[in-house]
């Protein structure tokens, strides 16, 4: 379905101002260049976002949004491949690993966590957005490893809640090193050593030969 005009005028202010804040930050972003890179007028501007922190509310809404398709996209797809949750799970990663090692130049990088660093930018309500968003991808991968437990044992007891923001935190955390870095096979080296993680954490260890 085809969107209207105002509807892709502000799709396409949120996606020149994204690359900006991803590119140099959020503070140094400004309205003026959006407004000039967009070619609308100021008062166009205003008519979809009130203020700066409306724009960065609907940029971590997208940005959740699109995390949520992909995410969804590659675990459903995990658990048609495999015959249980484990397996769903370890697949799902690989496609994951996959499909940020086949983006062009790599993932741009991580809104929450440029949004954290400068967080003094923002009012409460994009705090609490931002904050809103971490939770919910712990619910996410605690809801899958949650599966997972039904169906087999861990070999070391590990706080679930921890291990779900362990997935966050390779994931974030290899976005934000292979942007440091110039490196995009860090993000998918780091997915699959998770994967890795996982297994053994599930998987019985293999018997002793004597």
């Amino acid at each position: 379905m085809a969107m209207g005009r105002g509807e892709a005028t502000r799709e396409r202010i949120l996606a020149i101002t994204e690359a900006a804040v991803l590119a140099k930050g959020f503070g140094a972003t400004s309205i003026e260049e959006v407004i000039a890179e967009a070619g609308i007028t100021k008062s166009g501007f205003f008519y979809h976002f009130r203020d700066k922190n409306e724009l960065a509310r609907a940029l971590l809404q997208r940005y959740m949004e699109r995390d949520d398709v992909l995410l969804d996209e590659v675990f459903a797809r995990g658990r048609e491949l495999a015959a249980d949750p484990l397996n769903g799970f370890l697949v799902g990663l690989k496609l994951l690993a996959e499909t940020m090692a086949d983006l062009p130049g790599g993932h741009p990088g991580c809104l929450v966590a440029t949004y954290c660093y400068q967080e003094r930018l923002f009012d409460r309500g994009v705090r609490e957005l931002n904050q809103h968003i971490v939770f919910h991808w712990r619910t996410r991968f605690r809801t899958l490893l949650e599966e997972i437990v039904d169906h087999t044992a861990m070999q070391e007891p590990v706080d679930l809640d921890a291990l779900a923001d362990m997935v966050s935190t390779v994931i974030e955390g290899g976005l934000v090193l292979g942007r440091a870095t110039g490196d995009p096979d860090i993000l998918p080296t780091q997915i699959m050593l998770l994967r890795d993680y996982i297994r053994l954490l599930f998987e019985p260890a293999p018997l002793a030969v004597h």
